[in-house]
């Protein structure tokens, strides 16, 4: 090989590695943004999995700590069944049914089971008034004597006009106290027998001056319905409510033959959750007796929330039924009354309202503006049924439950009826061993009758005098201690171990008030001959 050849070559070798390293030099500029793209894209690709499984797992951490709250809830608060559901934007969040719909069939509670609403029934009752309102069927200033012309009520014996928004807001000045009067009826014509107890019964204060919660207000607006729509409340009801809501499971009052999926209601006897059937009020009606499931009222809450739209039901009849009267003062902090909902105004403004039958309870709680819904449905008249949705609505937002301390009011009542009924229970049998141990003595004529006169005279007296003022005490107990109410109102609402224990009370006053007659009235034999040798 020439010298020249040799360098021919060389020139050769040299280029080639020239292209070579500037091959290797665009591929390793191509290479970082190709890896820079792909580790983007896996990023991509992994980090929505990654937040989506924290979020998995955030609200399986919730659902736990929800299902244990409830069943410590139940547990302490003796309820057979609690039917639970959460809405959030549109969607069912969380649905679940706990205890017994039946607790001798052993039969679960599910998302079919049906349960009286109580007062939360009222809304559906606000929601017909103002859809009648926009049909221009009535206005909420109209007087209820354009309706019901007989409905003439007065205020300081002065005949005073009661509007359709005093009634919707309760500010009709008509007493918490009316609920007493209502009749038990399950005739056509109930809403009307209702309505009319008022007409004995004067106003404690000025329509439309301040609030005070009565039921019957909207029992009223019900037998107001019924004269505008010239249909039955249930009818109308049926037809233009809960049909285009979709709320094709619900219904409107108390069936005479229970739906196959009603829940049976309980009453505490003695620390023991008891099935009851009570009577039916139909008066009562439009105020507390429309019957749903959670299925059911997912729908009722997603509408008030504004996240389903629905032919013939207004959005703004929604908003409006949210809107409360401010013109007078709040009934709690910073809270006011709408169109059968409370609305509290905050920093977080919360739509609720809770309901209480004689063996029923729900509560409905909504955060609009998080569009959150929780409602909790039950078979038995409990305060716990608050505390169950108000706990749940903290745990779901990743707080601790506030109301977690409150205790259930009913089954305080009832413990407390429960110790006084075994306590006066053992005093009467006392009382009555004591009768017996006199009665023998005076047989055996280790006591003798005596006459009535001096200090013996003075002992029965002061005798008559305190029975009959402790008499008089239980007659009127709950008018001093429930503002006015009567035994028969406690009878209807309260544990059934209340009235076993008034009956025992009034039982035991009887057989001390024969013990002490008969110690009045007779004295020890060696007594008497004391007095005859003198």
């Amino acid at each position: 090989m020439t010298i020249r050849q040799t360098s021919n070559l060389s020139n050769c070798v040299a280029k080639r590695n020239t292209r070579i390293k500037a091959h290797n030099r665009i591929v390793t500029a191509l290479k970082k943004p190709f890896f820079t793209f792909m580790a983007l894209a896996i990023i991509g690709v992994l980090l929505p999995q990654s937040v989506m499984a924290q979020d998995f797992l955030s609200k399986k951490e919730k659902t736990k700590k929800i299902e244990q709250y409830v069943h410590n809830q139940m547990q302490e608060s003796l309820i057979p069944g609690v039917s639970l559901v959460i809405v959030e934007k549109g969607n069912i969040a969380y649905q679940n049914g706990f205890g017994f719909a039946d607790a001798a069939a052993k039969k679960p509670v599910t998302s079919e089971t049906l349960f009286e609403l109580a007062s939360t029934s009222k809304a559906f009752t606000g929601l017909a008034i103002l859809q009648l309102e926009k049909e221009g069927m009535l206005k909420r200033t109209d007087s209820v004597t354009t309706f019901i012309p007989w409905l003439q009520l007065s205020y300081n014996d002065r005949p005073v006009s009661i509007t359709i928004q005093d009634l919707l807001y309760h500010t009709s000045g008509i007493s918490a106290a009316s609920i007493q009067h209502y009749p038990k009826s399950n005739a056509d014509d109930a809403l009307e027998q209702t309505v009319r107890t008022l007409l004995n019964q004067p106003l404690n204060r000025e329509p439309g001056s301040s609030y005070e919660y009565a039921t019957i207000n909207y029992d009223i607006l019900g037998l107001v319905i019924e004269k505008v729509t010239k249909q039955s409340y249930e009818a109308y009801m049926q037809q233009h409510i809960l049909q285009p809501l979709g709320m094709t499971d619900s219904k409107v009052g108390v069936q005479q033959i229970p739906p196959a999926n009603m829940a049976t209601g309980y009453r505490l006897k003695f620390t023991v959750p008891t099935a009851h059937t009570p009577a039916i009020y139909r008066g009562n009606t439009p105020a507390g007796y429309i019957i749903s499931n959670a299925n059911d009222i997912a729908k009722w809450m997603n509408v008030q929330l504004g996240n389903v739209q629905l032919q013939g039901i207004d959005q703004q009849l929604i908003v409006d039924s949210h809107t409360p009267d401010r013109s007078v003062k709040p009934f709690d902090e910073h809270t006011y009354y709408g169109a059968g909902w409370a609305a509290q105004q905050g920093d977080s403004n919360v739509v609720y309202h809770a309901g209480v039958n004689p063996t029923f309870s729900s509560y409905i709680t909504l955060l609009p503006e998080e569009q959150i819904g929780v409602a909790v449905l039950s078979n038995i008249n409990s305060s716990s049924t608050t505390t169950i949705a108000q706990g749940v609505m903290d745990i779901w937002n990743g707080e601790a439950p506030e109301a977690n301390s409150q205790p259930d009011g009913m089954l305080v009542v009832e413990q407390i009826a429960t110790y006084v009924f075994i306590l006066v229970g053992i005093l009467g049998l006392v009382g009555l061993i004591l009768i017996v141990v006199c009665m023998k003595k005076l047989i055996r004529q280790q006591r003798n009758w005596t006459a009535l006169k001096g200090k013996r005279l003075l002992w029965f007296v002061v005798h008559f005098l305190l029975c009959t003022a402790i008499m008089f005490l239980i007659v009127n107990l709950p008018s001093v201690l429930l503002g006015g109410m009567s035994w028969s109102f406690v009878a209807r609402w309260a544990p059934v171990t209340i009235m076993f224990t008034i009956y025992s009370l009034i039982a035991t006053l009887s057989v001390y008030f024969i013990y002490g007659l008969m110690l009045v009235l007779s004295k020890k034999q060696s007594d008497l001959q004391k007095e005859l040798k003198y």
